[in-house]
This record gives C-alpha cells, sequence and structure tokens, in this order.
C-alpha cells in the first residue's frame, strides 16, 4: 500500500463531508424559505398600501399605545417566568424537595392548559360578577380589584408559559458535570458561591432559550389578551383582519416581525456570552443535593402555590360550568362528538412529525456550523413563531388559493401552519441536545471511515433522541391548542376541539365547552407525561 492511499482517503472522506455539509445547508435554507411564506402575504399587503396612509398609521398614538402595551406584557411576562421556572427547576433537580417527582410533573403540566382557557377560568373567578366576587359579596366587599387590562393578561400568560424556562433549565441542570461543581467546592466556595460562579453560567443558553420561547408565545397570543381586554399587536390584528382593514394588519404584523427580530437579536446575544463558560457533559457524575435542612417543608410551599392557580383553579371553573345550564347555541350547531378529538390528535401529530424532520437539518447546522450563516435559517425560522396564527391562516389560504390551489381545504395546509407556527420549539430542544454531545465522538466515528450521515445516525443520534421527543411532543402540545389558525384552515367539515370550544365560547355556551376543554386538558396532560417519564430520575439522595 502506498503512502498515499491514507491521503487519498482522507481526501475523499472530506470532499463527501463537504458536499453532504452543503446538502445539509441547502436543505436548512429550503426549510427557512417554506416557513416564511406566510410572511409574503404581509409583505405583499403592506406593499399595496400608499405612502401616505401607512405613515398615517404607523404615527398614530393608538400605534404607540399598543406597541408600548405589547413591550411591557413581553417583558413582564419573561422575567416572571424566569423568576418561577429557574428556582423550581432549580429546587426539583438539585435540592431534597419532599415529593420532587411529583412537583417536577406538577411544575411542568400548566403546558398543557390553553392560555385562553386559563383566561376564561381567572376572569370567571376573579371578575367583576366572578365566583370570588359572589363569595364576598355576602361579607359587605361590594368591589374587588379588576382581573382585566395588563395585569390579568401578565398573570395568566405567566402561569401557563413559564415551564418553557423550567423545562429548558431543568435539562440544563441535569446535564452538568458534578466535577466543576465540586472542585469549586474545593476552593472553599458556598454552595451559593459554586452555584453563582459555576453553574449559572452553564445554565445560560437553557434560561435564555426558555425565555425566548416564552416571548414570542406572549408576543403571539391574541386570545388571552383579547380575553383579558388588553389592546395588544395580536388583538387588534385579529379585531382588523375579521373587519377586513388588511392595511391596518399587514402595518402591525409587519411591527410584529421587528419586535421579533429584536428578541432573537437579544437572545443570541445572551447566549453567546454563555458560550465562554459552556461545558459539553462527557457522561460525568451530576453535582451532589442540596441539603435544605430545616426549610425542606417551607419550600414545598413554592411549588404548590404554583400548582394550586395554574392547576387546580381551571379544571375547577370547568367542573362549575358542567352544572350551570346553558342556553342552545344559535343555528342548532352540531353537538360535542369524539371525532372533534380524533381530528385534533391527527393534525398535531403530523405536525409534531413533520416538525421533528424539518428541526434535525436547522439545529445540526447551528450547533455544529462554522460561522455566524450557519444559525442564520434556525434563527429565520423562530419568526413564524411570533406571527400571529391568523396571520399565518390568512397568509397560508392566499397561497393555497394563488398557488396551490389543489391543497387548498386540505390537511396539509392545517399542518404547514402548525409546522410554521411552532417549528422553534423542536429546533430549540433538539440543539440543546446536540450542544451536549463532545464533538469528539463523532469525529472519531468518522475517522473509522464512517461517512458523515452514517456517523451521526449511529453516534449522535441516539444521544440526542431526549431532545428530539421533547421537542416533538411540545409541538404536539401547542398543536392541539392552537385556534386562530385551526379555524381559517381546517378543511371543510373538520371540526377539532378547539374550533368547537370557541364556537360554544362565542355563544355563551359555557357548559357545553367544559367536556371538550377538559379532554383537550386531559390529552395535553398524558403528551407532558411522556416528556417527563423519559427522564432519569438519578439524582443523588
Amino acid at each position: 500500500m502506498s503512502v498515499s492511499d491514507p491521503v487519498s482517503r482522507r481526501i475523499k472522506r472530506r470532499s463527501r463531508g463537504d458536499v453532504q455539509t452543503l446538502v445539509l445547508a441547502l436543505l436548512a435554507g429550503s426549510v427557512a424559505v417554506a416557513v416564511l411564506t406566510p410572511l409574503l402575504w404581509v409583505l405583499n399587503s403592506a406593499r399595496s398600501v400608499p405612502l401616505d396612509r401607512f405613515f398615517d398609521i404607523l404615527f398614530r398614538r393608538t400605534t404607540l399605545d399598543i406597541f408600548l402595551n405589547t413591550v411591557v406584557l413581553v417583558v413582564a411576562v419573561t422575567a416572571l417566568s424566569v423568576l418561577i421556572g429557574v428556582p423550581l427547576a432549580v429546587l426539583t433537580a438539585q435540592t431534597d424537595l419532599p415529593f420532587r417527582r411529583l412537583f417536577t410533573v406538577l411544575a411542568a403540566l400548566p403546558l398543557v392548559v390553553p392560555s385562553y382557557i386559563g383566561a376564561f377560568a381567572f376572569v370567571s373567578a376573579f371578575g367583576p360578577r366572578g365566583e370570588l366576587a359572589d363569595a364576598l359579596a355576602p361579607l359587605g366587599v361590594e368591589q374587588i380589584p379588576s382581573i382585566y387590562g395588563l395585569v390579568g393578561s401578565v398573570i395568566v400568560l405567566t402561569l401557563f408559559t413559564y415551564p418553557y424556562v423550567f423545562l429548558t433549565t431543568r435539562a440544563s441542570l441535569l446535564s452538568i458535570d458534578g466535577r466543576t461543581v465540586e472542585a469549586a467546592r474545593t476552593l472553599n466556595h458556598t454552595r451559593l458561591g459554586a452555584f453563582r460562579r459555576v453553574t449559572l453560567p452553564q445554565l445560560k443558553p437553557g434560561i435564555a432559550a426558555g425565555a425566548l420561547l416564552v416571548a414570542l408565545y406572549t408576543l403571539s397570543d391574541f386570545g388571552t389578551p383579547a380575553i383579558m381586554q388588553f389592546d395588544v399587536f395580536t388583538r387588534i390584528i385579529y379585531v382588523r383582519t375579521t373587519a377586513r382593514q388588511v392595511d391596518f394588519a399587514s402595518i402591525f404584523s409587519i411591527l410584529l416581525v421587528v419586535l421579533t427580530v429584536v428578541i432573537l437579536l437579544a437572545e443570541s446575544r445572551i447566549e453567546r456570552g454563555g458560550e465562554t463558560s459552556a461545558y459539553v457533559n462527557r457522561g460525568t457524575d451530576r453535582p451532589g443535593v442540596v441539603r435544605l435542612g430545616r426549610w425542606r417543608w417551607v419550600a414545598t410551599l413554592f411549588p404548590l402555590a404554583v400548582a394550586s392557580l395554574a392547576l387546580a383553579l381551571p379544571p375547577a371553573i370547568l367542573f362549575t360550568w358542567l352544572g350551570r345550564s346553558t342556553p342552545e347555541l344559535a343555528g342548532a350547531a352540531v353537538d360535542f362528538r369524539w371525532e372533534f378529538t380524533w381530528n385534533s390528535v391527527t393534525a398535531s401529530a403530523l405536525a409534531a412529525g413533520a416538525s421533528v424532520l424539518a428541526a434535525l437539518p436547522l439545529a445540526y447546522l447551528s450547533a455544529r456550523g462554522d460561522g455566524r450563516l450557519s444559525s442564520l435559517p434556525e434563527r429565520a425560522s423562530y419568526v413564524g413563531y411570533a406571527v400571529p396564527g391568523v396571520v399565518v391562516g390568512f397568509g397560508l389560504l392566499s397561497v393555497a388559493l394563488n398557488a396551490t390551489p389543489f391543497l387548498y381545504g386540505s390537511l396539509a395546509v392545517l399542518v404547514f401552519a402548525y409546522v410554521v407556527r411552532f417549528l422553534p420549539q423542536a429546533v430549540g430542544t433538539t440543539r440543546s441536545s446536540i450542544l451536549q454531545v463532545d464533538p469528539q465522538l463523532l469525529e472519531a466515528a468518522r475517522t473509522l471511515g464512517k461517512p458523515p450521515l452514517v456517523a451521526f445516525r449511529k453516534v449522535v443520534l441516539p444521544l440526542v433522541m431526549p431532545g428530539i421527543v421533547a421537542g416533538a411532543a411540545l409541538v404536539f402540545l401547542t398543536s392541539m391548542k392552537e385556534l386562530a389558525a385551526t379555524l381559517l384552515l381546517r378543511p371543510f367539515g373538520f371540526e377539532t376541539l378547539v374550533t368547537y370550544i370557541w364556537q360554544v365560547q362565542e355563544a355563551a355556551a359555557y357548559g357545553q365547552a367544559a367536556v371538550p376543554a377538559l379532554v383537550l386538558i386531559g390529552i395535553s396532560a398524558l403528551s407532558m407525561l411522556v416528556i417527563l417519564g423519559r427522564e432519569r430520575y438519578d439524582v443523588k439522595e
């Protein structure tokens, strides 16, 4: 064998790797372009608005007020979600908190409750004519503080979105190498000092990923602000769109995209700031348990209080709705059928599978690519998450009618809308898992002659599978709860849980909304248990 043979093989392997990297980049770029398709409707609509009309709408005082309301809501919900999610993650992952496994499940389960159902529950409980007001009336209390507006919106959205921060932070905690923490302790650092100097820098990417999802969810939600009567961009876009005021809807949608870009840039700076101190876990032991001592049982009050507001209150209100007599629906609408449940599950499962396939090239290219351009397709995919579902729905309706009429009214368009909206959830969890895998493992497989794709399938894929499953479950959860896009894009005669709930809610037939709402929460809870069931509770006791 000549000396040139090994060199020739290395050159061939490098050539194959370059070609496959190019194919990966093209595939990721194609996915990013596809999910940005609905924005073409927004840009085209805005372009058709006369310039004087555009600036008249843009610089109105009401536009400024809506802009400030939106920013304040996003900042407040994100900050409170971090203040709730991070302590809960630390308590359940690194302390001897009693019933740690139970509180882990309870802390994650609020994610299964649609925020608009939570908003209805809070209004029913704490509104001017709610359960609390009725209970206090015999005591001489004639008026209670209003739940409507900014305060109610922040409370509801925080309670049902903080699990994003909790799950991503807890995943990072479970991946930390315990040797670094113990090394800090040997240098006479206290537990708090070791956490601040060693653990917290490694948690920044996980916290930032969860905070990003919270911020983008808050930015795109219209159900909760609508119920709480708080004017933000999403509520106004929905109102203007249903009133066929396309100029207002398109301009406000562009402003939402601008806010999305700002949030993505802020998250990117935080993540880059944590990269220098990030450490790849190589399978070593996790840190020991922090003993809470006499505060052990007192610490349970925090997760109990959060669980009571987020998990106990909504079902309790729903069960009270079951006992109320409600008027018949206008137009003799169909009664609830279990077929609606199957339709919801089918569409959401298809969206979860499609999102995972689309997320793999985006996440891998972003985590392992060279240069800032490698993360561009991943960043572009987050834009669709912030665009309101009603805008995505109208955008895809326009595409289906004008470019692909054979897909109009099909399930494929609805599934694609879910992928556009929730792909970042699969990308975020998959990318976090890929970053935790030592790159040397893949290089070792390639030195043994394995092509990059084979090495990825045999070495990397099994290690990142928990992140992939978590991402698929998150997409399934949020697809089950998506309202606006489902209303606009569902096939003819294709009724789902959320569309039926919205119909009966609009008719104020709360009793008829209780059963499908409880079913929706129950199915979503089962999918969340799948995520939590994959965790290994190997914390040292």
